[in-house]
């Protein structure tokens, strides 16, 4: 099945929403989607709010003091990590990037701890640039799951989906996955029969459906 073919079965279902990440600018764009890491976007929506009223600017957020930061953030796990790592990219905006986030790959990617996978979701959702498809833990999972990707990590996983997606659809399939593994294939005991990718899922396939055709 390609990423297009998952798209359309999938789009119906979830609302045109660019990322789940609650935000203002780009700025705190890529600062949930730090602080994502690890948890869940409800989670991160929880405690934005609160951060972005006390330090809603790179200049604001670089001097915030850390244990005012990890205080704010706490909720969402690894807190001291993602306290120093926030202030040490609201630093390096400011000092390199003169307090504007940049818009391209090769110069998010020299921030503090930013991957691909946040690249990608602060060029689309921020800058509705198209570099790439973000693959964070639900998109890993889904791909490996539906039969997509058997490659081991995601920057692997995403030329594989880039492959087999069009250009025009990259953004969209990483928010459905995304939305569709929070709601159906969960991690642990996936609601298949509700699902609109059954038919054509290799776990459904070889998990679901073989076992009741062999009984």
């Amino acid at each position: 099945m390609s990423g297009d073919e998952v798209v359309r079965r999938l789009d119906p279902l979830y609302p045109p929403i660019k990322t789940p990440l609650s935000h203002k600018d780009v700025f705190q764009l890529l600062i949930a989607t730090v602080l994502s890491a690890q948890t869940t976007d409800v989670s991160v929506n929880r405690v934005t709010p609160i951060l972005f009223s006390k330090y809603p600017r790179a200049a604001s957020m670089a001097v915030a003091p850390v244990r005012s930061l990890e205080k704010i953030v706490k909720s969402t796990g690894f807190y001291h990590v993602k306290a120093r790592r926030i202030k040490q990219i609201s630093k390096k905006i400011l000092d390199k990037f003169q307090g504007k986030v940049p818009d391209t790959m090769e110069e998010l990617l020299q921030l503090p701890g930013v991957g691909r996978k946040t690249a990608n979701i602060v060029l689309s959702a921020g800058f509705d640039k198209i570099d790439g498809i973000a693959v964070d833990t639900h998109v890993f999972r889904l791909s490996h799951r539906i039969g997509l990707s058997e490659e081991k990590t995601p920057d692997k996983v995403e030329q594989d989906l880039m492959k087999i997606t069009s250009k025009n659809e990259w953004s969209r399939l990483t928010v459905v996955l995304i939305l569709h593994g929070r709601t159906i294939c969960f991690a642990r005991n996936p609601a298949c029969e509700k699902c609109a990718l059954s038919s054509n899922c290799l776990y459904y396939a070889t998990t679901i459906a073989k076992p009741k055709s062999s009984a």
